[in-house]
């Protein structure tokens, strides 16, 4: 259960009507035979990430989600909330480790930040 002071970043929704169209086209080939029943699963498991897969942050921790689990960074962890390359948002762990922030774009990364309940640096946030 989420507080009311979590901000959730997740992927556009748009992914879960995909899925949803994609399982409904793939149902007439899935139950044409017993072994083709399997073409339901990658529809399906696109549905559940869609619906799942993002970044949690509150004043305590960030919380990135996957399909199949979660991991939970505390704050005192972060050494660093960046953007990459590609537009996303990465953040560097004190032993120097980078994680993709799922859902999480370089432009998120002030409202990201205040989560945390302090202000960037400059007093923008």
């Amino acid at each position: 259960m989420t507080r009311p002071d979590t901000i959730r970043f997740r992927h556009n929704q748009a992914i879960l009507v995909a899925a949803i169209v994609a399982f409904v086209g793939a149902l007439p080939l899935a139950t044409a035979s017993l072994w083709l029943l399997w073409v339901l699963l990658i529809p399906l498991a696109v549905l559940v990430w869609a619906w799942r897969a993002g970044t949690d942050a509150d004043s305590r921790e960030l919380r990135l989600r996957a399909l199949a689990g979660q991991r939970r960074i505390p704050w005192d962890r972060v050494a660093e909330l960046a953007g990459d390359a590609r537009g996303r948002g990465v953040v560097r762990l004190d032993d120097g480790e980078l994680l993709v922030l799922p859902a999480v774009r370089a432009a998120d990364l002030p409202r990201l930040v205040s989560a945390t309940g302090q202000d960037l640096p400059g007093g923008a946030g």
